[in-house]
């Protein structure tokens, strides 16, 4: 046995360098759509972070009323923060809020001059609340809804909620996480699927060129494993050479592109140097198993099914 999986082997590895150039528009074909998935990857990943940092920055806040209680006012941060969706609820006592106003506005004299009129603090507290995820928040604020509508005491302690006004940028916010998962997935798929057609063609074409080899192979008695089997084993060297050539290429070019083009100025702002050699780097065993398990996948399902198809084994 183990002989025979040596011949097996020595003779995929032979046919491989015989059949060149078929072997070469094979790998290339291949190499391109894994590029292309490792590009779609590293986009998906910077898409990812930048709608993280979107969602981080997208809440509600419920402005209360100056005369509310503010044991009343904890009272309803406990009961948000019991919430499973909700991540965090930051609480702005009206001394804070009547600060923070005062420094957004220190170069505005006539706005501080008109708030120093006042005999009192103008602003009410407020409660900031963040959720998992943004699809959440419309229950957070059905929750809200319908605590205003039974209030403690008989009146309501909140004066407004943000999140009518917000709604449409949350829920297209929404719309845009969902869908660019989605497409980037479609995407990958398609790019394989290409791959596998192409590889499928050139297998066929090598086990064309074969054809002479592979009768004299049936006359003497041959079993369609033996003679079907280093078919596979190009294939699969065709999928590894492909997805270790990405990966080779794929280093130098993110130090050209993002010394060249990136970061774009959100990433920038937001702190994020080297995001895509930073990704590529940390997480290099994820894409290696992803990019070279998908070339290999590529060149064995391909030869596989070009195999049955045109040997009838």
């Amino acid at each position: 046995m183990w002989t025979s999986i040596k011949r097996i082997l020595r003779t995929g590895a032979v046919g491989f360098w015989r059949n060149a150039f078929v072997s070469f528009t094979s790998v290339l074909v291949i190499t391109v759509a894994l590029f292309m998935v490792a590009t779609t990857l590293l986009n998906n990943h910077s898409l990812e972070v930048a709608l993280s940092d979107l969602e981080q920055k997208v809440d509600i806040n419920i402005y209360f009323r100056t005369g509310a209680d503010e044991e009343q006012i904890l009272a309803l941060k406990e009961l948000l923060e019991g919430l499973p969706e909700v991540v965090e609820v930051m609480y702005t006592s009206r001394e804070q809020a009547l600060a923070e106003f005062q420094e957004r506005h220190e170069g505005d004299e006539l706005t501080i001059q008109a708030l120093a009129e006042l005999e009192d603090n103008p602003l009410g507290a407020a409660l900031s609340v963040h959720a998992k995820e943004t699809s959440q928040y419309e229950g957070i604020a059905e929750f809200l809804a319908a605590q205003e509508g039974n209030p403690q005491g008989g009146v309501s302690i909140i004066d407004r909620v943000n999140y009518y006004q917000n709604r449409t940028a949350i829920s297209r916010l929404t719309d845009i996480i969902s869908d660019t998962r989605g497409d980037n997935g479609i995407k990958a798929l398609i790019l394989l699927a290409i791959a596998l057609f192409v590889s499928f063609n050139t297998v066929r074409l090598a086990i064309h060129n074969s054809r002479e080899e592979i009768a004299v192979m049936r006359l003497v008695g041959a079993s369609n494993s033996y003679i079907s089997a280093p078919f596979m084993v190009s294939g699969v060297l065709q999928g590894l050479l492909s997805g270790v050539l990405v990966l080779l290429l794929l280093y130098p070019a993110l130090i050209f592109y993002e010394s060249a083009f990136y970061p774009f100025p959100f990433f920038d702002e937001a702190g994020y140097d080297n995001l895509l050699l930073q990704y590529f780097l940390s997480d290099f065993a994820k894409i290696f198993f992803i990019l070279v398990g998908s070339g290999v996948a590529i060149g064995a399902l391909s030869s596989f099914l070009a195999v049955r198809r045109y040997l009838r084994v």
